[in-house]
């Protein structure tokens, strides 16, 4: 549309000036003209926009994605139906500095060595190089531009930094309550949810919004990368009352969660969530916050979801949606009871499974997959999605195929990890998780989606887990120089959990 409207412009300008007796060359300028309209189609469908929307901590809590029943994301759910909508799809690290850095540089936590919210990966000599997501299309010819949370916390926003050409707001909770809400057992000022007074506009990820929303007014250079991340659902899950009120106080809001579930799994899979700031499902209970932990988290994404309205609708009425690729993810999961626990650092499904939706130039609508797909695919599907080559680091692989046409088989599983030597294998049907100690898990999704029986000891599935052992990532580095927060070691049988020993046979922390 840009090139027809200067073309177009440049033809008015021709016939106002040209002379009568030029008059017959018109013809042979229409012709050209009509060259140059079919040329710069051609080089648009080559050069569509990219909007990049990332929202964190975000869940299957999700109305296509079928995580609750009650979940109220009309936006997202629309967008979905515009496009491809991938069901199956997981990060790469439970965490959000490691899943976004494998995203953005195209390679595994395991192959990083970056495990835990530090270090920042351009600190990290082997890193410092990494062509980036943004870096590749900048040299493709993209004006990038950046707001919200994209990298984790102010990585990739510090001063000398150049990520991106342009920036907007930081990603952040906006607006807080003079004191917090609930006294959780680690006062951690994230750690926080509930209604105080305010108004949307006073929270950052609406100011994220505008900022994606001014820019789409004020004609962005083309073609752009514009990078819009959400901090909310992530705690502190603050929500105005309008929000709230969508969702009633009672068990419906509730996940569903199995008593005693944790009883046949491995000791090894307490260690990935050892101590954290992250209550456990214990307190909630005891404290009578479970429902308002579970209406603020689905009032959060509600809101959300009418933040990315707002930008997409933005997008359609500057003329962009027919030229611009969306791609929709959220860094990882998070637990709201399930397992015994809240927060993220898991590798059940409650902990990996992600939104993951693209929609525009070169994808079909109204799709939808089952089969496994991994937020490491999106560097390599963006690139064939404008034509560039990819860089020979990428571990992802691209879902063109799939995006073009759904039934095309896809061989690769989704693999996350999370510290040195723990990973879940998920297929279409089989969750496979193996832990650093040799100890394992295995599910199958189709008669068990929520992951309660673990089947690793029964010696019928033996061949199964020989199987999906392939895929355990051949390179499984120790973490790197400076790695900190919710690091966890282990060799020769000893179990370090964030620079200290964990005795045999310890207790479980507030259990």
């Amino acid at each position: 549309m840009r090139y027809t409207i200067a073309i177009a412009h440049s033809f008015i300008v021709f016939n106002q000036q040209v002379q009568q007796p030029m008059r017959r060359f018109i013809p042979i300028y229409l012709a050209t003209i009509c060259v140059l309209l079919m040329t710069a189609k051609l080089f648009a469908a080559e050069k569509p926009n990219i909007l990049f929307i990332a929202i964190d901590d975000q869940n299957d809590w999700i109305g296509c994605l079928g995580g609750h029943p009650l979940a109220h994301t009309p936006n997202i759910d629309n967008l979905a139906v515009s496009g491809t909508l991938f069901t199956n799809a997981h990060c790469q690290s439970p965490l959000c500095n490691p899943s976004r850095t494998s995203l953005m540089i195209g390679m595994r936590p395991s192959s990083t060595g970056i495990y835990g919210l530090a270090p920042w990966f351009r600190n990290v000599p082997a890193l410092a190089d990494s062509v980036t997501l943004p870096d590749h299309l900048a040299k493709h010819g993209y004006t990038t531009y950046s707001t919200g949370k994209i990298y984790h916390g102010r990585y990739g926003r510090q001063s000398d930094s150049k990520e991106f050409h342009h920036f907007g707001p930081p990603g952040g909770v906006g607006i807080k309550p003079d004191k917090p809400l609930v006294n959780t057992p680690s006062g951690h000022p994230l750690v926080d949810w509930g209604v105080f007074p305010h108004k949307d506009e006073q929270k950052q990820d609406y100011k994220v919004a505008q900022y994606a929303i001014d820019t789409l007014k004020a004609k962005p250079q083309e073609p752009f990368f514009l990078s819009v991340g959400f901090f909310l659902p992530h705690v502190p899950c603050y929500t105005t009352q309008k929000w709230y009120d969508l969702f009633p106080d009672d068990d419906s809001v509730l996940p569903k969660v199995f008593p005693n579930d944790r009883d046949d799994t491995p000791r090894f899979s307490w260690y990935l969530h050892w101590k954290l700031p992250e209550c456990r499902l214990k307190f909630l209970q005891d404290e009578n916050q479970w429902h308002n932990l579970a209406r603020s988290y689905l009032a959060c994404t509600a809101f959300i979801d009418s933040q990315v309205g707002r930008v997409i609708q933005q997008l359609e009425d500057s003329g962009y949606r027919n030229d611009t690729i969306i791609v929709l993810w959220s860094d990882h999961g998070w637990h709201i009871g399930e397992k015994a626990i809240t927060g993220k650092n898991t590798l059940w499904a409650d902990g990996t499974r992600v939104p993951l939706i693209f929609a525009g130039p070169g994808i079909t609508p109204g799709q939808v997959s089952a089969q496994p797909a991994e937020l490491l695919d999106i560097y390599p599907t963006l690139s064939e999605l404008i034509n560039s080559k990819v860089g020979k680091q990428l571990e992802g692989h691209s879902l063109v195929p799939q995006l073009k046409d759904i039934t095309a088989k896809r061989e690769h599983p989704a693999i996350t990890t999370h510290n040195h030597d723990n990973h879940a294998i998920r297929t279409t049907r089989w969750r496979y998780i193996s832990y650093a100690d040799g100890s394992a898990e295995l599910y199958d999704t189709l008669v068990d989606p929520h992951e309660w029986h673990n089947l690793a000891s029964k010696a019928m599935y033996q061949g199964v887990i020989a199987d999906l052992r392939q895929w355990i990532p051949k390179t499984n580095m120790k973490p790197v120089k400076n790695s900190s927060h919710r690091i966890l070691l282990y060799s020769a049988g000893k179990v370090n959990w964030e620079g200290a020993d964990i005795p045999k046979g310890a207790p479980i922390p507030e259990l």
